[in-house]
């Protein structure tokens, strides 16, 4: 049973730190990808780079606000 709640703890851990990296790197993409999104802006296309840095932004902040 001890097994089982150690694998449970490690498994939240690894998703906190996965989720935590992948809000990361959406950022780091979302901060690449401005100058193409400005130049496509002016163009009339709008690119969905906020919508995944807010998604991925908010599913860590719920994991975070439950103290997992």
């Amino acid at each position: 049973m001890k097994s089982l709640v150690v694998e449970y703890i490690t498994m939240e851990r690894l998703y906190h730190a996965t989720l935590f990296a992948l809000y990361q790197v959406t950022l780091l993409c979302g901060i690449a990808l401005l100058p193409l999104a400005l130049l496509t802006r002016r163009v009339g296309v709008r690119l969905p780079v906020d919508r995944a840095v807010l998604g991925i932004k908010e599913a860590y902040e719920m994991r975070r606000s439950t103290g997992n």
